[in-house]
């Protein structure tokens, strides 16, 4: 199945979130979204069967970080199909944008996705988050999948270069005591996502550790 129709409502999507991307790249959020589709049949990769809905909830969603994510080197942990890790390899030519799970299936996925976007700025890594243990820090650790923040600072704590900053892709619904958070830990801010076509509250966390 060819989702060329969906790129006008792409381009609308990325309109409202102010992004301008090539054409080049345009495509190969298709081409990806593509691939989730056709490999969801056989992996699993996602609940979402719909290629629409796919576009609103998995693309735009994971678009709508893009303004704000800093730092040359990326990590997406838990990122299961490549959300939001390859839309970010795609917007970020420029960076590193790692991608980590343990998930044998996803990460097969992962790398035959990478092969056929040509994201050169990206390395799949088949690994659980405790035993991955990078030569070199990250700036960026992003995750959309972890169940609350907590385990995302913990787990992923090591990962992260002195100054890099942790990003915490919520929903509203799942918003929780950030009070409980560990002493080292700094809520630098809050930001809330509108993302196009979806009426669901999304939220960027951002945290950073505390000098010590």
């Amino acid at each position: 199945m060819t989702l060329t129709a969906l790129k006008p409502q792409l381009e609308a999507g990325l309109a409202e979130l102010d992004l301008s991307l090539t054409d080049t790249q345009v495509n190969q959020l298709i081409q990806y979204l593509t691939l989730l589709e056709k490999w969801n049949k056989v992996y699993n990769l996602t609940a979402i069967r719909d290629p629409k809905e796919m576009l609103t909830k998995h693309l735009l969603d994971s678009l709508a970080v893009v303004p704000f994510i800093t730092g040359q080197r990326i990590i997406d942990v838990g990122t299961g199909g490549g959300l939001p890790g390859i839309p970010l390899a795609i917007c970020f030519p420029d960076k590193t944008v790692d991608l980590l799970d343990s998930n044998s299936k996803k990460t097969r996925f992962l790398i035959q996705a990478k092969a056929e976007l040509g994201l050169v700025n990206s390395q799949v890594i088949h690994d659980r988050v405790e035993n991955y243990q990078p030569t070199l820090g990250y700036d960026a650790v992003i995750s959309r999948a972890f169940a609350s923040m907590q385990d995302m600072l913990h787990w992923t704590d090591h990962l992260l270069s002195e100054k890099g900053a942790w990003w915490a892709m919520k929903g509203q619904q799942e918003f929780e005591d950030l009070t409980t958070l560990p002493g080292l830990v700094t809520i630098e801010e809050t930001i809330r996502l509108k993302i196009p076509g979806l009426a669901a509250e999304r939220m960027l966390i951002k945290a950073l550790k505390q000098k010590q």
